[in-house]
């Protein structure tokens, strides 16, 4: 990959977990040296050590670009707003962007607070998953003012395989968050499918290869299943319950919009219970367990 850093910005990564890592491996794989940081210690050293040339740990906020891949809107609101938070340290004219998924709501809120200091939020979510991630190939829906967007694109170019400018400041996780809930319905509508015709007596693999040789095909079917559930590997790298946060996200905006969703509110309360059902921790593909045992049948 070729070299394409900011130039004369020094950038620092908040957050390495299972999306943050692959992302900030693209920055440095790319030629973008990166100061880092995360609240689980062995994380940071396990970065250093797999990237000892162009990664130091250290403080973000000495950084003029800092980039944020955390679990919730509240984390970033307290990496970002809280006592020693990141705006309360950053020089004006930095610019923070957030690949978390967040609520667009408060994302909006946090770039209004951050343009008093004189700082600028652009919100990337991504869609495409660690697999993805690894390979630099993901989805990047970009939201923020044109001159910003256009300061990090270079950057984010380095883990993406097509960057979307969304829109102003919140637009790109409201997007993130709507793409999610079509996801999450194609997941679970597929399943649903699939244990039927197993219980018919289909095999489930022949019946799959019906549906992505026909119209019904969608994301799920494609990527998921042969991958990650007839194989009984579950293991797609994205939890049930951080689709069941960006299910309720979505519900929400839908609300605030007052826009009454039919499937969409029927999958958040399904998608609700079977994340309860497979635990903390569980990957998305394990909500099919729950469709299997109320059928009896196992797809294999």
């Amino acid at each position: 990959m070729a070299d394409i850093p900011i130039p004369e910005r020094r950038v620092g990564m908040i957050g390495l977990g299972a999306m943050g890592s692959p992302i900030a491996a693209n920055f440095v794989a790319a030629g973008q040296p990166l100061i880092v940081a995360d609240a689980v210690p062995s994380a940071v050293r396990q970065f250093l050590a797999a990237h000892p040339d162009r990664v130091a740990p250290g403080d973000p906020a000495d950084c003029d670009v800092v980039v944020l891949s955390l679990p919730t809107s509240d984390v970033v609101d307290e990496v970002v707003l809280g006592a020693n938070g990141l705006l309360h340290r950053l020089a004006p004219g930095s610019i923070i962007v957030d690949m978390s998924s967040s609520v667009p709501a408060r994302t909006r809120a946090l770039g209004d607070a951050a343009a008093v200091a004189d700082v600028a939020v652009v919100d990337a979510p991504v869609s495409g998953g660690v697999a993805r991630a690894v390979v630099a190939d993901l989805a990047v829906m970009v939201g923020g003012d044109d001159g910003p967007v256009e300061t990090v694109r270079p950057l984010l170019a380095a883990t993406a395989r097509e960057i979307i400018h969304v829109g102003p400041t919140g637009s790109a996780h409201a997007a993130k968050a709507l793409n999610n809930l079509l996801s999450a319905v194609g997941l679970f509508a597929a399943a649903e499918v699939l244990v039927v015709g197993t219980k018919f007596g289909i095999d489930p693999a022949t019946l799959l290869s019906v549906l992505n040789a026909g119209s019904g095909r969608n994301q799920a079917t494609e990527a998921k299943f042969g991958t990650f559930v007839l194989n009984r590997g579950f293991d797609s790298g994205f939890t049930a319950s951080l689709m069941n946060k960006d299910v309720g996200i979505a519900l929400d905006l839908a609300r605030d919009c007052g826009v009454d969703l039919d499937i969409g509110s029927a999958l958040g309360r399904a998608w609700a219970s079977a994340t309860e059902a497979v635990g903390p921790g569980a990957d998305q593909t394990e909500i099919v367990r729950v469709l299997e045992q109320a059928a009896g049948v196992e797809l294999r």
